[in-house]
């Protein structure tokens, strides 16, 4: 009995010295595929060290034809390295980016906000009474007999009274945040009147948000909040109707205006005016600063027809720059180049013209969508 089971361990041991040996080679095998790889990159970087030695070479050889090579500067031509396919290829994938970029913030926005706003403190409940306020606001310019005359609201507001009602229904419709709302206890929200009028208010004088609060009896955080949608508003609501270039029968109407005039082919005039910026950061001031203005301006440049319509608008560049550096980076010219642009013929002193222009001041380049003043002799 005894004799089999030293037997047996005996297997056992035998066993288990198979098994490491049987180990020890899978190891030894992992250990050579290791070296194969090991040698296989080896083999890799000499070949790349090869190729970096040719392409050395071949560097040198490329710099010591350039040095034999007697290059003059007159024969150098700026437009064979960047002609008008080239502009007109880089406004387009400008135009792609932009569209895309547009396409994210809207997205953005359409989720809405990524956190709410946080309060440090206790907060404090101002009891406003905003119904007295927008019976004032009634009273005062949208009652039967006002207060003040529609000449006061238009000075002050800067537009006449039925554009303003006008906007006011158009929002109403397009969110239901600019229509007459009541809260968790019953009690009514602001008007969109009260909104508007706080968002114009704001536009047309600068004021600060926190001015409107005693006659509007509505808080900062909430006239700001206005400002922000009621921009997004006017833009999705009219912006296809006035934030685009002339259709051929507005061309056709503009230049009938023009003839009229005494200027054939006039499409309107362009000119800049450069917006004060009030609260420019220090560290921009510099750069948004001009020596005949004095204080930080953005400049806005605009085509205008005779009759105040405003057909092209380009604004945020820098106040320290003049026309020619804001005419540069304008789109303006873009569809011209494009070939995109309306035809447009008539004839001064017998001759025959395509090209609409622009009335300018003397600043301007000479080109042919051009006609500046003529001083007098």
């Amino acid at each position: 009995m005894s004799s089999h089971t030293g037997s047996s361990h005996s297997e056992d041991i035998a066993a288990s010295d198979l098994d490491d040996a049987a180990a020890e080679l899978d190891d030894d095998a992992i250990a050579a595929s290791d070296l194969d790889d090991v040698g296989a990159d080896l083999a890799d970087d000499e070949a790349a060290a090869s190729d970096l030695d040719d392409y050395v070479y071949d560097f040198d050889d490329a710099d010591t034809d350039l040095d034999d090579t007697d290059f003059d500067a007159d024969d150098f031509d700026p437009m064979d390295t960047y002609n008008m396919d080239d502009f007109v290829a880089e406004s387009m994938l400008l135009d792609e980016y932009s569209e895309k970029i547009i396409d994210r913030l809207k997205e953005k926005i359409a989720s809405g906000p990524s956190c709410c706003r946080r309060h440090i403190g206790t907060r404090r409940y101002i009891p406003r009474n905003r119904e007295a306020g927008n019976d004032d606001l009634v009273a005062n310019y949208f009652s039967e007999s006002p207060v003040y005359i529609d000449e006061m609201f238009r000075r002050r507001f800067r537009m006449r009274k039925p554009l303003f009602l006008r906007i006011v229904n158009a929002l109403s419709e397009w969110s239901p945040y600019f229509t007459n709302r009541v809260d968790t206890t019953g009690r009514a929200g602001h008007s969109p009147l009260q909104k508007c009028i706080a968002v114009i208010r704001m536009l047309a004088y600068g004021t600060p948000a926190d001015q409107l609060d005693e006659v509007l009896k509505i808080g900062p955080s909430t006239s700001l909040e206005c400002l922000g949608k009621f921009a997004k508003g006017i833009i999705e609501i009219f912006g296809d109707e006035y934030l685009r270039a002339p259709r051929i029968d507005e061309v056709e109407s503009m230049l009938q205006v023009g003839e009229s005039c005494g200027f054939p082919g006039m499409l309107g005039s362009i000119d800049y005016m450069h917006w004060p910026w009030k609260n420019c950061s220090v560290a921009w001031r510099g750069q948004f600063t001009r020596g005949d203005k004095g204080v930080p301006t953005m400049i806005l440049k605009a085509v205008a027809s005779k009759d105040l319509h405003i057909w092209h608008a380009f604004f945020g560049t820098m106040g320290s720059n003049n026309d020619i550096n804001v005419l540069n980076k304008s789109p303006l010219f873009v569809e011209v180049l494009r070939g995109e642009a309306p035809r447009v013929q008539f004839t001064v002193n017998g001759n025959q013209y395509n090209t609409g222009y622009y009335l300018a001041d003397g600043i301007y380049p000479e080109w042919a969508t051009f006609v500046k003043t003529i001083q007098a002799p």
